[in-house]
């Protein structure tokens, strides 16, 4: 278990200065946890939602069906008969309906404003001194107010058509007046004036109305508006030719006529092509063009607006241009991440096949030269025996040192009671992990290091795979394989699936680009050399061993994975011990990536650590994660204003895609595939729970406060194996044997374990009976150890 570490090596938060020692007295650093930061998720999260929301309705409720199709049939036998055979023009609340003056032709244009056809009509009438009547779309007039101001500016009338062009007649009388009020904002903020004027959609002759549409006109008028029809229908909208629409548009009689028109919705070419044509025509008939204002003697067709309702339009038009603009750059912002994830999951597919290819061959000679195992332990009571045992137990010769970084719970006096050979116990004072490691590396009689945490049992070939990669004098550094023993339950089974599917396979991509992150404390091995030359293992981040495997990489040093060394330890039994794990890691690596920034401008093997690993753990560790609570939001509003199917699909999927690949990693690391049933759960708990720890710890980093080191529950899940009485371990019958090193003292000889370690299945106790790799990653995705911070 991790050992806090004295006041003094408490690990500074990441800043511009992280790779210094803090100076001075600790009481000067906030020590605090951050609050701030789910405040402004929170805010974020919610500012999104209400922008999708706005967007939803605006965009996906808005109803393109021109305004004559066929619309299903309803009865109109409410609908009053002074009405059905009245004026176009209808006063809903007193049933009073007006017919435009004799000889007058109010030109009336419907959906707008459209920034290709609205200034084209709007040129064609100034051209011809002509006034009319524009009923516009409120999304529309938001999206063009400039377009809404020339209406005004000109002298012509501008009217509602609804906000977002939909059936009043069908829709619920708070949704009518929802309309019908956005409407009538979004135009008091583009042009300064209201208007009582209103056109529903889909509305036309007074004979056509319906008993639905009559509710709506009512309801209107109750609401201050003049609902206006058409006596005359252009069916512009078909697109039926310039001389049909002509021939469509010309009153017969000397009534009055109001004409509709439409400026958008589609190709007007031929709209504006008859307009051209016909106001000179009409002018020549002695037709006298007024707007619907004018033609009924309404005395105030348009009023200032109050600076409340010019306020108020103004900040709608803001919200909804600004939730359009914020819409569209997550859409790019979101395909940009799909087109990298899916890229990512072909390379990590393709360097998992030749990984697999590439380590058939062997590093070189065997290598048999023994081994330095070193432990550090703080209150490792409940597993140290079950460690050491099992390490003694290998097929490799092996010293093992346990240091206790002054343990309260009496883990050191219980290993020296085992009194086994080859294993020495060192104590000390409460130091931190870093210490004890510094402790073991100068206390080890050997070239070759292995270190292991104090709750993790080796297989009895995990020693001898592990330093196989040493043939190579390039090698520095090997990862090993760790994997977890207490998998029962849900949370167990994610994990278990997290830790196969996702650090195993980029620990093998990682190694073929040579940018390995990691080496996790768990089971890893390194040249005595090699740490040296970096000057051991700092104290400077709370992931000790990805700034040491870092540092590695850039003093030249390759590190690469065996995935044929395992070893086992216990995962967090709970969400609470999760999260404080992960953060802990998350946090961690942020601050060993910072600290290793350089590596993104040197050359060779820490060049490949900067432009290849630091640049993927930002992409796919960090910058993703924090994206995530935007694809669930956009998850939501797709099911509410998408096609829900299609969403569905989509994520059915990317959940096929995940399943694939936990099927082969699976393969790989000779698993069974059962706990993959969980996979579409854990996409609803345990994902969010990973991406909200690396929000917190991206905040944390931020504002500078200091992360303590935490301690981990442990739950006694690793048992001292129990082996059969004629069994012994290979090296204890004529293997290699331990060799004294000039200036060293000299290691142990007697390597005889009366206890072999056994297989897994019979060696120590497990909650669901099949292994599966563990890699410990801290937010990279990477190996980590848990030793003294789980």
């Amino acid at each position: 278990m991790a050992a806090p570490p004295r006041t003094r090596q408490e690990p500074r938060p990441l800043s511009k200065k992280s790779g210094r020692r803090a100076h001075g007295r600790h009481s000067s650093v906030r020590n605090v946890p951050v609050r701030t930061h789910w405040m402004l998720l929170t805010t974020l999260v919610l500012t999104l939602s209400a922008a999708l929301l706005v967007q939803g309705y605006t965009q996906h409720l808005f109803d393109r069906t021109p305004d004559a199709a066929p619309r299903e049939h309803r009865t109109a036998a409410s609908v009053p008969a002074r009405i059905a055979s009245g004026g176009p023009v209808i006063e809903g609340a007193s049933g009073r309906a007006t017919r435009p003056a004799d000889r007058t032709v109010s030109l009336t244009f419907d959906d707008g404003p459209d920034p290709v056809w609205t200034p084209k009509i709007l040129d064609v009438l100034r051209r011809n001194q002509v006034h009319a009547t524009f009923f516009t779309v409120g999304t529309r007039v938001a999206e063009y107010p400039d377009l809404a101001r020339r209406i005004v500016a000109e002298g012509h009338q501008i009217g509602l058509h609804s906000f977002t062009h939909t059936d009043l007649g069908s829709a619920s009388p708070w949704r009518r007046s929802l309309e019908l009020r956005q409407t009538q904002l979004v135009i008091a903020g583009a042009t300064g004036v209201t208007t009582p004027l209103l056109r529903p959609p889909y509305s036309a002759t007074n004979r056509a109305l319906t008993g639905a549409d009559w509710n709506a006109v009512v309801q209107a008028g109750q609401e201050g508006y003049l609902t206006v029809l058409t006596t005359q229908d252009s069916e512009d909208w078909r697109r039926p030719g310039v001389e049909r629409i002509i021939a469509d548009a010309t009153p017969k009689g000397a009534a009055g006529q109001i004409v509709l028109l439409h400026d958008a919705g589609g190709d007007r070419s031929q709209t504006v092509a008859a307009l051209e044509r016909l106001l000179p025509l009409l002018k020549a008939e002695g037709r006298r063009f007024t707007t619907v204002g004018e033609a009924v003697s309404l005395p105030t067709a348009e009023r200032p607006a109050t600076t409340a309702n010019e306020w108020q339009g103004s900040a709608l038009i803001t919200a909804i241009r600004t939730s359009d603009w914020v819409v569209s750059a997550l859409s790019w912002l979101l395909y940009a991440a799909g087109a990298v994830s899916a890229l990512r999951a072909v390379a990590v597919f393709v360097s998992a096949r030749r990984h697999v290819r590439k380590r058939r061959r062997p590093w070189g000679p065997p290598v048999t030269e023994p081994v330095s195992v070193i432990v550090p332990a703080y209150n490792e009571s409940a597993g140290i025996e079950a460690a050491v045992r099992s390490l003694l137990a290998s097929d490799h010769p092996v010293e093992v040192i346990v240091v206790d970084d002054g343990s309260t719970d009496g883990t050191a006096d219980l290993v020296e009671a085992l009194r086994l050979p080859g294993v020495r116990v060192i104590r000390q004072q409460n130091a931190g992990k870093p210490a004890a490691l510094n402790t073991g590396i100068a206390a080890a009689s050997c070239d070759l290091l292995v270190m292991v945490d104090g709750d993790t049992v080796f297989e009895p070939d995990a020693v001898r795979m592990i330093v196989q990669p040493f043939a190579d004098r390039r090698v520095g550094a090997v990862s090993g394989n760790a994997k977890v023993v207490n998998r029962g339950g849900l949370l167990g089974r994610w994990q278990h699936i997290e830790y196969v599917v996702g650090f195993n396979l980029d620990r093998r991509l990682f190694d073929l680009a040579e940018c390995m992150p990691t080496v996790p404390g768990a089971v890893g091995a390194f040249r005595r050399d090699a740490l040296l030359r970096v000057g051991g293992v700092s104290d400077i981040t709370l992931a000790e061993d990805t700034d040491l495997t870092m540092a590695l990489c850039r003093a030249g040093w390759r590190v690469v994975y065996e995935e044929r060394a395992k070893a086992w330890t216990e995962a967090p039994a709970s969400l609470g011990a999760l999260w404080k794990q992960r953060y802990r890691w998350c946090y961690g690596t942020l601050q060993a990536m910072w600290k290793h920034r350089g590596a993104l401008v040197q050359r060779g093997q820490a060049g490949k650590l900067g432009r290849r690993g630091l640049i993927y753990l930002l992409l796919f560790q960090v910058l993703l994660p924090l994206l995530a609570p935007v694809v669930d939001v956009f998850a939501v509003y797709g099911l509410v204003f998408l096609d829900p199917v299609r969403i569905l699909g989509l994520w059915a999927a990317f959940l096929m895609l995940q399943v694939l690949m936990g099927l082969y990693a699976f393969r790989l690391d000779g698993e069974r595939p059962g706990p993959l049933w969980s996979l579409p759960l854990q996409q609803f708990v345990y994902r969010q729970l990973m991406y909200l720890v690396v929000i917190q710890s991206v905040f944390t980093a931020i504002a500078g406060s200091r992360l303590r080191w935490q301690r981990m529950e442990r739950y006694g899940s690793l048992q001292v194996p129990v082996a059969p009485v004629e069994s012994q371990p290979p090296h204890a019958a004529g293997g290699p044997q331990l060799q004294p090193q000039p200036g060293r003292a000299h290691p142990v000889q007697d390597h005889y374990v009366p206890e072999t370690y056994p297989a897994p299945s019979a060696g120590y106790a497990y909650d669901d009976g099949y292994g599966h790799g563990h890699g410990h990653g801290h937010g990279d995705g990477h190996g980590h150890g848990h030793g003294y911070a789980g």
